[in-house]
């Protein structure tokens, strides 16, 4: 067994989180079960104080519930100012998006942690530079045809070549406002002029995929290597098969083309330092790149009788022996 880590996690609060397919949970279990030590803090207590990253955080113990109701973590004590650099091995930079500028800050100052010798995954300069739904677009040729505009014109014109398209909010996460627009809906340039009131980014139109009623498999990737996959599911009347949009998980492998396009993206993820990736591929068409906080261990976990978070904790450990 490996020296206990001091594992700081930045994430959501604990007290909203779906103990039954949080991933960050799942890590947290798993890092207990291995002897580390935890503290939990929210991005906005994360300083930069004359040359050091200093952070406000509570140190926790995580659990499984037993029975519903039952508490799944407890504070071990009260608010700690912690220098980084001196009190924590490890950084899990886990909350949700949106990816805005306040989470883009966090990526600033926590790559100056990373420079006094703390682990932060995934690496924060690598998250800053690969929007989940812009850094897919380095692998193109494995995606179903796409746009990135702002251009009512351009939308329609894409429309007009492809019939029935998606369109998505560039930072968006969850499914939230992901849209389907048939060949002829007379509400396109509405929904254009709607996201030009809602975000200042571009959207996204992609092509709709018709085998998105089959499934919508994410992959999950450690160090660049797929570990396991679910196949999700949209609802009736639904074509989001996010899980948090109500879509239901089932037990997949993976096929020739998915192997292919985690063969082709694998050594990047590596070399950037993104240690733990979701992807999301339809019909074997790649359409996301999740690097902030994927989920899907718990399913997979469940369907196949493995232990990702075991996995993960063993390749952290390696990584900070060798530091």
């Amino acid at each position: 067994m490996a020296s206990s880590l001091r594992i700081a996690v930045q994430m959501d609060p604990l007290e909203g989180i779906n103990v039954a397919g949080d991933s960050t949970f799942a890590l947290m279990l798993g890092a207990v079960a291995r002897g580390h030590r935890l503290w939990h803090y929210l991005p906005d207590q994360l300083d930069w104080v004359e040359g050091r990253v200093v952070v406000t955080a509570r140190p926790v113990t995580a659990m499984r519930p037993q029975a519903p109701g039952e508490p799944h973590f407890r504070w071990l004590g009260e608010p700690e100012r912690l220098d980084m650099a001196d009190s924590i091995d490890v950084v899990l930079m886990r909350q949700d998006p949106p990816f805005d500028m306040a989470y883009i800050t966090a990526t600033h100052v926590l790559e100056r942690a990373q420079a006094a010798g703390v682990l932060v995954l995934n690496d924060p300069a690598s998250v800053r530079n690969a929007p989940e739904k812009l850094f897919v677009l380095n692998f193109a040729e494995f995606m179903p045809p796409t746009l990135v505009t702002r251009s009512l014109e351009a939308a329609q014109e894409f429309r007009a070549k492809h019939g029935e398209v998606v369109v998505k909010p560039l930072y968006g996460n969850g499914g939230a406002a992901v849209f389907h627009v048939p060949a002829g809906d007379s509400n396109l340039p509405a929904l254009v002029e709607l996201f030009g009131k809602v975000w200042r980014e571009p959207f996204m139109v992609q092509a709709f995929l018709p085998d998105v009623s089959k499934g919508d498999k994410r992959i999950v990737l450690l160090d660049g290597e797929p570990v396991g996959a679910i196949n999700r599911l949209p609802r009736a009347g639904e074509i989001r098969s996010n899980l948090a949009a109500g879509g239901s998980a089932h037990a997949t492998d993976l096929s020739p083309e998915e192997q292919a396009i985690c063969a082709a993206i694998g050594p990047d993820l590596k070399r950037l330092g993104l240690m733990f990736v979701g992807i999301d591929v339809i019909a074997g068409k790649l359409t996301e790149i999740n690097v902030t906080s994927p989920t899907g261990i718990v399913a997979i976990d469940r369907f196949n009788g493995t232990d990702i978070p075991a996995l993960f904790w063993s390749k952290v450990e390696a990584l900070r022996a060798g530091a």
